[in-house]
């Protein structure tokens, strides 16, 4: 019988070989960077907020526009400082309202895009 011998151990002294990840794209890169891209989130983002706060101020012109000729037709003093009084306070704060909430959801959508999250 013959004794085989036992396979000999190799002990590697070398650097470790590990693969670097690939850099990832990054928007935030790009924005920083002011290329071409980056300059493209940002008038992106910028187009929003002006559509925002252009459609919140066409609705409040709308309003505003059209209480003359309610003062007109009402014709009592008392009843136009009532409505300015009144009436008034419940669309500028639902106009007020609606703009902040789109502007922040403009704000959170572009700040994903920059971060690489999905949007949900």
């Amino acid at each position: 019988m013959s004794a085989e011998p036992t396979p000999r151990r190799e002990v590697v002294t070398g650097e470790p070989r590990r693969v670097r990840p690939l850099p990832r794209y990054r928007a935030q890169s790009e924005i920083d960077e002011q290329t071409a891209l980056g300059d493209a989130y940002v008038r992106s983002l910028m187009r929003g907020q002006l559509r925002a706060g252009l459609t919140a101020f066409a609705v409040l012109a709308l309003a505003a526009g059209t209480l003359p000729l309610v003062f007109a037709a009402l014709g009592s003093a008392a009843v136009v400082w009532a409505v300015l009084g009144f009436a008034t306070g419940p669309p500028l704060t639902l106009i007020a309202w609606w703009y902040v909430r789109r502007a922040e959801r403009n704000e959170r959508d572009f700040a994903r895009l920059v971060e690489g999250r999905p949007t949900p």
